[in-house]
């Protein structure tokens, strides 16, 4: 049988299971969005936030000196060389896209498998970038907990590797969508990215630009949805 892309064997047990914990993470997220149990998702979402400025640099030709993430929710990433228009913005889009794709790969087990090394590779390597003391914390603290999760599920319990790639990929989402909207349409915050892409780019209003970026991060959560649906649906079939 073909990729069921009109989802029309959807929903079985999983799919209502997934559903409902996607609106629950959600719903947490909000509920607890200001206490400090959550802060450090809040700076592991601002680390792929940084880590996308990263990527970008890479992309474009640049060498990245250093990534670090600070208490207040910011962070730095230093680099040289690239290109910046591409850069710039990559923080925010990137973010947004990494959440998505999180939710995506949260549909089948090896997917959210492979998610999850990439994911330990990632915060290993960045202690490769004169990490500050936050990020040294965060890399050591969320590689034993992503590895322990592979453990119990490969070889006690599953599937609670695609709980957490799930759960990884909301509050990424959740956080890039508040992210924009706090740094680029409520306010313009001095030194965030909206200024230095105003900055480089004067027709790039902060706020125009929220909006769509804003449209792009929903959709990219959408997306993420939508194919870890799909990806369930076809193996059931």
């Amino acid at each position: 049988m073909g990729t069921d892309w009109r989802l029309e064997s959807c929903c079985g047990t999983e799919e209502i299971v997934f559903c409902i914990l996607f609106g629950s993470y959600a719903a947490l997220n909000l509920l607890l969005w200001r206490t400090f149990i959550i802060k450090p998702m809040k700076l592991i979402a601002v680390f792929a936030h940084e880590m996308s400025h990263a990527t970008a640099c890479w992309l474009t030709g640049g060498t990245v000196k250093k990534i670090e993430v600070y208490t207040n929710e910011g962070g730095v990433t230093q680099y040289t060389g690239g290109m910046r228009c591409i850069i710039i913005p990559a923080g925010y889009v990137g973010g947004a896209f990494y959440g998505g794709l999180f939710v995506a790969l949260s549909g089948d087990r090896i997917a959210s498998t492979v998610s999850a090394c990439v994911l330990v590779v990632a915060l290993l390597g960045s202690l490769c970038y004169s990490p500050n003391k936050i990020v040294v914390a965060l890399s050591l603290g969320f590689v034993s907990l992503t590895v322990l999760f592979l453990f119990l599920d490969w070889f006690v319990f599953n599937p609670l590797i695609q709980y957490l790639t799930l759960y990884y990929g909301v509050f990424i989402g959740f956080f890039s969508v508040y992210d924009i909207y706090d740094d680029l349409i409520t306010r313009t915050a001095e030194g965030s990215d909206a200024v230095a892409c105003h900055e480089l780019i004067p027709c790039c209003i902060p706020r125009c630009v929220g909006v769509q970026f804003i449209i792009v991060a929903l959709a990219f959560q959408g997306l993420g949805v939508y194919f870890a649906l799909l990806m369930m649906t076809s193996n059931d079939n």
